[in-house]
Formats: structure tokens, sequence, C-alpha cells
């Protein structure tokens, strides 16, 4: 089981305080701390790490999966014969894997929708789907050590965004278990001085500590996550309700649909501000729609993993998405 550190309970409570009669940060979690599925803290699904997918069931056996940890597409033949050397390889992988990722193979031959929505032109295809999203890909029957370097790299680059991978690998590392509490940290002075500058009010000095830490310490997962929450908490502090009727009244104000959505957030309404944020992602492309995927993402981090309306969001976000 994943402890929660002092310092952990401290920025929770220091947060909450901050925030009280705006929106109730005392539900905050850790990304890290938060199981994505079985009690030993695995991914849902583990022991099924290996399944064929088909047109029809592409939404749930990919899509959906991928929201919690990386589902890495085998695309492959029956005629084929250098898949029917990479195959065995990504299968080897998936099943030592233990749930950190998943391997769905999918004939092209019989589903060609799937063969289309990935622009295939030439097989084995191996594309990596991570948050309802294509985000690598290779062609060709890699040997071994080059499809394991691919798999490890990947996993490093979204580890930190997907807490499915770390529980995964920390429930295999356990041995599938594990319920000691872990002895407490001490607390680290450099959060503690983030969290007195909170308990201030001084969102500034806040921010300002935490992003100190980052530039020490680029991969600090709870600097930059209690970071999104500081900056969060300052808008929160202004949110003006008048900004929801303004954003109504104009869809295609970008500003405007950011700023409603900080306030529905603050007012605990965070069904109305995840649609109205997704509604705004179908209606835009390019740099814009990646500016409101990154705030929606970023107000997705504002509540636990497992939070039935995040993961509501999230399908919806992969659907307009994809």
């Amino acid at each position: 089981m994943v402890g929660v550190s002092r310092s952990d309970r401290r920025q929770q409570a220091a947060l909450s305080a901050a925030l009280s009669g705006a929106v109730d940060l005392s539900s905050l979690k850790a990304r890290a701390e938060t199981a994505t599925g079985s009690p030993n803290g695995a991914p849902a699904g583990a022991g099924e790490w290996i399944i064929d997918a088909t047109d029809a069931s592409f939404q749930t056996d990919v899509v959906e999966r991928s929201l919690q940890v990386p589902v890495i597409v085998d695309l492959w033949a029956t005629w084929c014969g250098p898949c029917k050397q990479l195959s065995p390889v990504l299968e080897r992988l998936a099943q030592a894997a233990r749930g950190s990722w998943v391997l769905a193979k999918i004939d092209v031959d019989a589903n060609p929708r799937v063969s289309q929505l990935f622009g295939v032109q030439s097989i084995p295809m191996v594309v990596a789907v991570a948050g309802g999203q294509p985000v690598d890909a290779f062609a060709g029957a890699l040997p071994e050590p080059q499809v394991r370097q691919w798999i490890d790299a990947l996993l490093d680059a979204l580890r930190d965004q997907m807490p499915g991978i770390r529980a995964a690998e920390e429930a295999a590392a356990a041995g599938g278990g594990g319920e000691d509490e872990p002895a407490e940290e001490p607390a680290d002075p450099r959060f503690v001085a983030a969290e007195e500058a909170i308990e201030r009010g001084d969102y500034a000095a806040a921010e300002a500590a935490y992003q100190w830490i980052l530039e020490a310490e680029p991969g600090n997962t709870e600097a930059r996550d209690a970071l999104a929450q500081v900056r969060f908490a300052a808008r929160a502090e202004a949110a003006d309700p008048a900004t929801i009727e303004r954003a109504d009244a104009a869809p295609d104000d970008l500003q405007a649909q950011l700023d409603a959505a900080d306030t529905e957030v603050a007012m605990d309404r965070a069904e109305r501000a995840f649609a109205r944020l997704i509604r705004t992602v179908r209606r835009t492309s390019g740099d814009e729609r990646d500016r409101v995927r990154e705030h929606l993402v970023e107000l997705f981090g504002l509540f636990p993993p497992d939070d039935p309306r995040v993961m509501a969001a999230r399908r919806d976000l992969a659907s307009a998405l994809f």
C-alpha cells in the first residue's frame, strides 16, 4: 500500500483551509496514492494484459483502458511473416510488465475501421495509445531489445501522468500486496515554506516555492501537483459567477470558457465545468484545442483519479479527441 507522507497531509490541509467556502480541496489526493482498480493497487483488469481487440470493442478495449495505463496496439495479419516474429515478443513483454501496460492485438484484415483510423500502410505496425490518443509508434519487426527499450522510454515519459503505471509496478514489486504503513517521513522544509504561504493566503509566494523545487527537481510530482492546485486556488479566489453568464453568451470566446469552467469547479459544479470544456474541445482545433485540453486535464488533477465525474469526463474527452 502506498502511504501518505506528512508533507502530503500538510499540503492538503493548507489548501483546504485556504479555499474554505470556495472549492473543497480536502478530498484531493496525490495521484500516486490512489488505487486505480483492484484492492492491491494494480490497474483494473490486471491479469488481462493481452487482449484481442476489434472494431466493435476498440472504444472499450483500447480508448477507455488507455485512460489508466498505456495500451500498445499490435496491428497484424495472419499472412504477415514479420508479424509472427514481433507478436510473441510483445506478448512476452506484456506478461512481464504485469499490467503496467496492456497489449491489444488487432487483425487488420478483420478490422478495417481500426486500420483506417491508424492509417496503416504496412504491417507489423505498433501504436502506443495513452489518454485515448496515439502517442508513439513504430513499424517493422524490431529485435526484442529495441522493443523493450521503446516500451521503457514510453513508460518513463508517461509514468507521472498515468497513476496506473506506477500502481501496477509497485504491486508487482510487492508481490501483490503489503499492507504495512510506512514510517512517517520528516517534513521537507521547502514544502513547509510553501504550505505556510498557502495558510497566509499568499499564493504567489507558494507558487514561487513550488517552482523553485521543480527547478531543482523537475521530476518531483508532489511539487508539480501542488503547483497546479495553488494556481487554481488563486483563480478560484477571484471566481465571479458572472463569468458563467458571459461564457454562455459567447461560446466562441475561449478565455471566457476557461474562466467559467474555473468558476464552476469553485462552485462545486465540476460536471458542468468538464462538459463545458469538452464542448469547447469539440469546437476548436490546433493550438486552441490543446490549450483547452491542457486546462481540462489540470482541473482533473484537482480530484482523485477514481472520482466518477473525472472518469466519465475523461471518457468523453477521449471520444472528443480521438
